[in-house]
């Protein structure tokens, strides 16, 4: 089964930046496709970036207002997201997942791997 690890999330002020990052275990990562999910308290979860196998393909969710970038490094078998101009409602636990397909997509349903998340805080 494929394993994903998040980490690099934190207490940040609002305006900061943050880059998570999930690791995922395994020899065929380059050709999942990727995405990072959020959940805050009392609230669902909602896409907010997608990237198809070979980064090809991004995909972003109008929440997040341009100020995210989703990218990959298929020689660490890692994901990245970049988080920039951060403010009090991206907080949030943030959850790294993988598709099998390689598709870009925002769907959760298309997702097969789920990591078990990292939470990011942004105090004002």
């Amino acid at each position: 089964q494929v394993r994903l690890v998040e980490s690099g999330g934190g207490l940040v002020q609002a305006g900061d930046s943050l880059r998570l990052s999930c690791a995922a275990s395994g020899r065929t990562f380059s050709i999942y496709g990727m995405g990072w999910f959020r959940q805050a308290p009392g609230k669902e979860r909602e896409s907010v970036a997608a990237i198809s196998s070979r980064g090809i393909y991004t995909l972003y969710a109008d929440s997040i207002k341009g100020r995210f970038t989703i990218s990959r490094d298929d020689a660490k078998n890692t994901v990245y997201l970049q988080m920039n101009s951060l403010q009090t409602e991206d907080t949030a636990v943030y959850y790294c997942a993988g598709e099998r397909r390689g598709l870009a997509t925002m769907r959760a349903p298309d997702y097969d791997y789920w990591g078990q998340g990292t939470q990011v805080t942004v105090s004002s």
